[in-house]
């Protein structure tokens, strides 16, 4: 057996492939390539160390989804995570919906601290007691325990997608949550697992004929009517179901007229739109094509109101990026607490930061070398031509294996979860 070989399996399963924190900030839930969920919990600060907010450590490790064998279509379903959503807290537990290519699954986290003792039927080992023996009746009390942290199953949402799922979102009405496939979206209450209904399907009659698919999919968040879904060619439909059952016909229709100076051969594949996230407040959506986020205005349908250029200095090496098929890569965004910034990854491990206000940006680095522990982010500069300053990267030497794709923003406060490959950064803003 080859070593190597091994030591690659290993790290494959171990890619992060989402990363969501839940709507206290309290819980930040990872999902991986190998099918498990790793939920992390804030621990509350120490008195004696003021400057810490408090970190976040392991509170629980499952395994969500298996790999699976579609033996109709002879197609491997592969375990790994793509989406995570939680669902606001009820009572003393956590749900989240964990989402494959095909199947959903909603997991209850729940915590126990005691355990029941003095059984009639059983003994002090479980076993079962002579029933002949048994001459008094006993009242089982709650005796205190360990901690243990159960994860289990509550529902299986399965055979709804005939394509590979890319989104799932909870509706605001806390009892329905839609998800979306290459070419259709459905919308599923959280209590029924054996029907769901089919709001879009872009599905041609003859497949010869597609030439879009859906790429992201999100519903409002205080409008329970109203869920958007961005395309491969980008553009945005926003739609009610109001309107109609099947929201085949969009109410709002957001697209920015392309530069014709511009276009080139790979025009079509940069603007497809990898996320599409609505702000906290509703009012805006944030989209992210291949080298841009843009930020749209609901009522304004014909441009965005601010574009942000992540890393405007690939433009020239489109053809490259090309070959080594990183110009398909789906990079994620993510809103503050308060919607006054943005952030979204970029390669050789930086991610980028917009201040909305101010239009101050920033480029951070999440390696290991860049962040020991208390240290400050310092930022990273990439040289566009002409001659390098000593800080700077030149442009050619950018590892582009080395992406963030996936990143989370606490809603209340300033710390930020930045999944680079198989390791999960958590920055926050330094407290002086």
């Amino acid at each position: 057996s080859n070593p190597d070989l091994i030591c690659d399996v290993i790290l494959s399963a171990d890619i992060i492939s989402t990363v969501e924190f839940n709507h206290s900030g309290e819980l930040l839930a990872t999902g991986d390539k190998g099918g498990r969920v790793v939920i992390f919990q804030h621990e509350e600060e120490c008195k004696n160390r003021l400057q810490l907010r408090g970190e976040y450590n392991v509170y629980s490790t499952f395994q969500s989804h298996e790999p699976e064998f579609d033996y109709l279509k002879s197609l491997e379903i592969e375990e790994k995570i793509n989406k995570i959503r939680w669902l606001p807290q009820q009572n003393s537990a956590h749900f989240l919906l964990s989402t494959n290519d095909k199947t959903i699954k909603l997991w209850k986290i729940s915590e126990r601290d005691k355990r029941a003792e003095g059984y009639n039927l059983k003994d002090e080992n479980g076993r079962l007691r002579d029933p002949f023996r048994i001459t008094s009746l006993r009242v089982p009390v709650l005796m205190p325990m360990d901690l243990m942290v159960e994860a289990s199953p509550r529902r299986v949402f399965a055979n709804a997608h005939t394509y590979h799922i890319n989104s799932i979102s909870v509706n605001s009405d806390h009892e329905t949550y839609l998800s979306a496939d290459d070419l259709r979206i459905n919308l599923w209450h959280l209590e029924i697992t054996d029907r769901s209904f089919n709001i879009v399907d872009i599905k041609p009659a003859n497949m010869e004929e597609l030439t879009e698919v859906i790429t992201a999919a999100e519903c409002h968040p205080n409008q329970c009517n109203v869920f958007v879904y961005s395309s491969s060619k980008g553009t945005i439909r926003l739609c009610d179901m109001r309107a109609a059952a099947l929201c085949d016909r969009h109410t709002k229709f957001f697209e920015e007229p392309e530069d014709p100076s511009s276009r080139s051969f790979f025009s079509e594949i940069i603007s497809s739109i990898s996320d599409v996230k609505f702000s906290h407040s509703g009012r805006y959506m944030m989209t992210r094509d291949y080298l841009s986020v843009k930020v749209w205005d609901l009522n304004m349908e014909n441009r965005p109101v601010e574009t942000y250029q992540v890393h405007e200095y690939l433009r020239s090496k489109l053809c490259s990026l090309y070959e080594n098929d990183c110009i398909f890569d789906k990079f994620e965004c993510c809103w503050n607490g308060s919607d006054s910034a943005i952030m979204t990854g970029s390669y050789n491990n930086f991610f980028r930061m917009f201040d909305r206000n101010t239009r101050k940006d920033i480029t951070l680095e999440a390696s290991r070398e860049s962040s020991k522990p208390r240290a400050t982010l310092k930022p990273r500069k990439v040289s566009t031509g002409g001659k390098r300053k000593k800080d700077e990267i030149s442009v050619d030497s950018l590892d582009f294996n080395k992406k963030i794709l996936h990143t989370a923003w606490h809603p209340k406060e300033n710390v930020i979860a930045v999944a680079a490959t198989n390791n999960l950064y958590i920055f926050q803003d330094k407290i002086n």
